[in-house]
């Protein structure tokens, strides 16, 4: 699902910032990786797109940290809401799209 048009830009929340480093010990850098890298899968997040459209992406950074990060799209920048590392079966379920998507 194509949400952002690329080079993609960020617009950071200086809570969200201290949150995600604190809580779950992901760096802003890190997340941003993630949004350029390769497998990347991007999914709606019904359940809380009450007052915006929010969605939650599952990729790598560089190193292969496998990351779960809700966003939101404001003015066509990236507003990262939460970035933390995926759970086992977020994980089973990511490894799972990537074999599917590339058998023939």
């Amino acid at each position: 699902m194509r949400v952002l048009s690329k080079p993609i830009a960020f617009d950071w929340d200086k809570g969200n910032i201290e949150k995600n480093l604190t809580k779950h010990k992901v760096t802003n850098k890190e997340a941003e990786e993630v949004f350029s890298g390769e497998p990347l899968f991007v999914f709606k997040d019904e359940s809380h797109s009450v007052d915006e459209k929010r969605y939650m992406l599952w990729g790598t950074t560089r190193v292969g940290r496998k990351l779960s990060i809700i966003f939101t799209v404001r003015d066509k920048k990236a507003r990262v809401i939460s970035a933390r590392d995926m759970h086992a079966k977020e994980k089973g379920e990511y490894e799972k799209k990537i074999k599917d998507d590339t058998e023939v």
